[in-house]
């Protein structure tokens, strides 16, 4: 399967593979390559996000700041 650079070129070819799919339908080849590239673009959304909300800090109501990832970020199995 071939690197894409970008998560947009990424997204122009899983939007390639979808609409060769109702239009005459893929190959096993294609459906492979559909599935993983799927997959991997989740993969980096949930990272993106992850990454994100591991960076929100909140003000407590005694004032001090807490942050979320450092609290709760490190937990495993979610």
């Amino acid at each position: 399967m071939k690197h894409y650079t970008t998560i947009e070129d990424m997204i122009k070819r899983i939007n390639e593979l979808y609409h060769k799919s109702q239009a005459e339908g893929l190959t096993e080849e294609e459906r492979k390559e559909q599935a993983a590239l799927r997959s991997e673009y989740v993969a980096n959304i949930r990272e993106n996000l992850r990454g994100q909300l591991n960076n929100i800090d909140i003000q407590n109501a005694d004032g001090t700041i807490e942050n979320l990832g450092e609290k709760y970020g490190n937990r495993k199995g979610h």
